[in-house]
């Protein structure tokens, strides 16, 4: 893990974590147990804040709903297929990392099992 990866932690720049992340997942595919927390953090921080963002925002719509402004649930809800793309393509990404990298790179039991529970988590957030 390079220092480009500890400044993003520290800085709470989580896309450019993931994007660390893939790097080292591109150069060696059999990550370590650090190397594995390391890429479940930066991944559910990236997609947490997007979750955290759907839920605010779905409140709102409903509030809105509840007054009958038409105009501003149309907004919202444009809103909102934005967040949407944005959780998709991340799932897309670690899904697709997972299947194509890491889950075939597993060499033991226990890296396999978190691959594939992390695979189980980001086909829940879609």
């Amino acid at each position: 893990i390079n220092a480009e990866y500890m400044g993003a932690e520290q800085a709470e720049r989580y896309d450019e974590m993931v994007n660390c992340m893939k790097q080292v997942v591109k150069s060696n595919a059999d990550l370590s147990v650090e190397e594995r927390n390391l890429l479940s953090v930066a991944y559910k921080n990236v997609i947490g804040s997007r979750r955290a963002s759907w839920r605010i925002i779905c409140s709102i719509e409903q509030r809105e709903q509840q007054k009958g402004n038409a105009q501003h649930v149309g907004i919202i809800q444009n809103y909102k297929k934005t967040i949407h793309k944005e959780l998709s393509s991340i799932c897309d990404d670690i899904i697709g990392l997972l299947d194509n990298s890491l889950i075939p790179a597993a060499v033991t039991g226990e890296a396999k099992v978190f691959f594939l529970k992390m695979k189980g988590d980001y086909h829940r957030y879609y």
